[in-house]
């Protein structure tokens, strides 16, 4: 593809579908019901001199949590001529695809199971995290088809 037809190409927005930001909902309930199951349970057991702090921190866990859930489910990434925009509920930033040297699949593994998400190899810096690209499945076709995306228009910028 010239460079010309690149310049044509549409910007292109890549973020979760309204079952995946649904699904992420749920889970910021369920994390939501866990920290109020710990704040009573500390509530209860702690003597009336600690039990504020220990109801506190956890209140203070829980709002932490509940923004990275937030700041996630509603994380979006635009593929532009120039490079990746990355738009989420806390910030902005635009990274160049010549300062990207590839687009990575990273798996996160916990007690509770395993995620992916994509991220963006820069030649300076550290990687970033893609916005709107992440998933706990083996086998997720969206996701598969979100990193092809980013690869191609990656791979184009770049001439490959």
């Amino acid at each position: 593809m010239s460079v010309g037809s690149l310049m044509d190409m549409p910007d292109v927005w890549i973020g979760l579908t309204a079952t995946e930001r649904r699904r992420n909902w749920w889970w910021t309930g369920f994390l939501t019901l866990v920290f109020a199951g710990w704040a009573v349970a500390a509530g209860l057991a702690q003597p009336a001199s600690e039990r504020w702090w220990w109801v506190g921190g956890t209140g203070v866990l829980w709002s932490a949590s509940v923004l990275y859930m937030i700041n996630r489910g509603y994380g979006r990434t635009c593929l532009t001529e120039d490079g990746m925009q990355f738009r989420t509920f806390v910030s902005r930033r635009a990274i160049p695809w010549s300062e990207i040297t590839r687009i990575e699949k990273r798996r996160h593994s916990t007690r509770g199971g395993a995620w992916w998400d994509l991220r963006a190899v820069r030649r300076r810096g550290r990687a970033l995290t893609i916005p709107g690209v992440f998933t706990h499945r083996m086998w997720d076709a969206e996701f598969d088809r979100k990193w092809a995306v980013i690869q191609e228009r990656w791979s184009r910028a770049n001439g490959d």
